[in-house]
């Protein structure tokens, strides 16, 4: 489901769980060595006037604490990316300075988004973990600071939506599913996470390729998985949307069945055997929950460079290959233009499809 929520503060350090300070945030002015075994382009150190977007050499990084932003309540997905990376960079020794987790929930991730943009502008030792859901959460709650404001570093990880439904439901395909959303919307009962939030996307989506009124769509947001569990068990709910792994016990356990996942290939979502995608079924839908970390706006070019290729590095790492392993997530890798040009159509994307469903403008 989509990232809990809940009371800002928490922060770890030196250790993916370990308690530490307060939220205070510190702007820091690190003094920025050129290095050229770590230069990614000519030109010498980057100057004070230097963006983001020109050609600069990396710079020696970090210097100092890097600070890792979950923007949302300890145990969700991006708190749970934001640890991962702090274990993953602290075990591989690419960095020999600490590294600190702390949370700032709210507003579907856009409080964070604000403090980085705007208290941490400039600071090259603060990142921030974000994911499709901002998009989302930027537009339904109205933010006036976007997440076109901040530096794309990577995206780094993504999971498959699964389609279920009760077992005893008359729905055995998504076919069959669809066409009865698209002539009678009022009679399915959708249920997911928080609304604007990937589930609720998904559904929007999927409703426009069958040709089905998004906003006819009657959709259902909870604020956990165990409540929409309980609902489509007790018959609330036609059809419930949710990440791959959240229902996989109730499809294995035989009370759920598995009518399609969004993504590129079929997996297994606890029924033995892959589920199909949403393309598979006939419609021309595919939608990844993916995550990433980005840096505050203002950076310099150096910087840029050295952040992104300590995240190749990372990336590159056993450490990291085993995380993806350990979490059953899927690589989702991109970084540097590649991650910008991304974020760039997944906003226009996303936020289309919000207009669509009547949850923008």
């Amino acid at each position: 489901m989509t990232d809990v929520r809940g009371t800002a503060g928490q922060r770890s350090r030196g250790g993916p769980y370990s308690p530490g300070r307060g939220p205070a945030v510190r702007h820091r002015v690190a003094a920025l060595v050129c290095v050229p075994l770590l230069a990614l382009a000519a030109g010498g150190c980057a100057k004070d006037g230097d963006d983001a977007g020109s050609d600069a050499a990396a710079v020696k990084y970090p210097t100092t604490t890097l600070e890792l932003m979950a923007p949302a309540a300890p145990g969700g997905g991006w708190d749970s990316t934001a640890r991962s990376l702090q274990k993953a960079l602290t075990d591989s020794k690419l960095v020999t300075e600490s590294v600190e987790v702390y949370n700032v929930p709210g507003a579907g991730g856009t409080l964070g988004l604000s403090q980085l943009v705007t208290k941490n502008k400039g600071d090259a030792h603060q990142l921030m973990v974000t994911g499709l859901v901002m998009i989302g959460g930027v537009v339904t709650n109205k933010s006036p600071v976007k997440l076109s404001q901040v530096t794309p570093i990577a995206t780094l990880t993504a999971e498959q939506e699964v389609i279920v439904v009760p077992a005893a439901s008359k729905y055995t395909t998504l076919q069959q599913l669809m066409d009865d959303a698209k002539a009678n919307p009022t009679s399915i009962n959708w249920g997911g996470g928080s609304a604007g939030g990937t589930d609720q996307i998904l559904i929007g989506l999927l409703a426009k390729a069958a040709g089905a009124d998004p906003k006819a769509m009657k959709y259902i947001a909870y604020s956990g998985g165990g409540e929409s569990k309980a609902a489509l068990l007790s018959g609330d709910l036609t059809a419930a949307v949710s990440g791959a792994s959240e229902y996989s016990d109730l499809v294995a356990s035989g009370k759920l069945r598995a009518l399609a996942v969004s993504g590129s290939a079929g997996i297994d979502v606890g029924a033995g055997k892959p589920t199909p995608t949403i393309k598979e079924s006939g419609y021309d839908v595919e939608l990844m929950n993916w995550r990433g970390v980005v840096a505050p706006p203002g950076i310099k070019a150096g910087e840029r460079a050295a952040i992104i290729k300590l995240i190749d590095d990372l990336h590159s790492s056993a450490q990291w290959k085993q995380t993806l392993t350990d979490q059953k997530w899927e690589d989702f890798y991109r970084s540097g233009d590649e991650a910008k040009a991304y974020f760039e159509s997944e906003n226009d994307r996303i936020t289309t499809v919000l207009s669509e469903i009547g949850l923008a403008g």
